[in-house]
């Protein structure tokens, strides 16, 4: 029996990366789509494959409509449509207030974060849809906490393109749940990966963990769980829902 194949975007660190592992460990065959560190990349696939998975990597920027669509066709045309789509790929700027930022930092952001997912999502339903010839298939879309925090005086123009992943989730998961699409969203919260170096404070997990209902930050493979429930045939008659996993925050 074919295993179904998963795309995770954003899938050489962090969420994406144990998203994969995990994924492949429930028989699917991960695509983990990287936009330029290809050692990480590898290294995730061939702790995929040491570990009896099956698992591909391709560079794609999804911020570009031109590398999403060739990242789509290139996954057709070698193992086939895609059965479900992560889209963890985010990026982020250093910790400022929102009144010091420049409009081109907002594109930048929202190019990614927003647009890139929302084309993944489009390129997906060709795949999926019942429409299409598709037999159906789940969504999971990475959001975040800050969504709803807003994260003043650190990201505000990064809390908003996560807000407007809230928004355009559950509008598409209402329209496309007819041809039987799932889309749903997870909303980590302080989780220890990379991307708060790209913010300048590596140690930010520590400094605010403790400060939660838990009292400790999160690890990326307690996001890859829900991740994954989401995406199984377990949660079959969820969409357009949110699970946060951030600690109680």
């Amino acid at each position: 029996m074919k295993q179904p194949i998963l795309l995770i975007t954003g899938a050489s660190r962090g969420i994406g990366a144990a998203t994969a592992k995990l994924a492949a460990k429930q028989g699917y065959t991960v695509v983990v789509n990287y936009r330029r560190d290809t050692t990480s990349a590898e290294g995730v696939v061939n702790d995929i494959i040491a570990s009896g998975g099956s698992a591909h990597c391709i560079q794609a920027d999804i911020s570009d409509t031109k590398q999403v669509a060739e990242l789509f066709a290139t996954i057709r045309r070698n193992w086939g449509p895609i059965a479900a789509l992560v889209n963890s790929a985010g990026v982020l700027d250093l910790q400022t207030r929102f009144v010091d930022t420049k409009p081109e930092r907002w594109q930048r952001l929202f190019q990614t974060n927003v647009f890139g997912t929302m084309q993944c999502c489009q390129e997906a339903f060709q795949d999926m849809a019942i429409r299409c010839g598709g037999q159906g298939g789940a969504i999971v879309n990475v959001s975040s906490l800050a969504s709803v925090y807003g994260s003043p005086n650190e990201y505000v123009d990064y809390a908003a393109t996560k807000g407007a992943i809230d928004s355009f989730s559950k509008g598409f998961a209402l329209e496309v749940a007819g041809d039987g699409i799932r889309v749903n969203v997870v909303r980590p919260g302080l989780i220890y990966t990379d991307m708060h170096a790209d913010g300048g404070e590596a140690r930010r997990v520590d400094r605010i963990g403790p400060n939660l209902p838990l009292q400790r930050g999160g690890k990326p493979e307690e996001v890859a769980e829900a991740i994954l429930w989401l995406l199984s045939d377990k949660s079959s008659y969820t969409t357009g829902g949110f699970i946060d996993v951030g600690g109680g925050r």
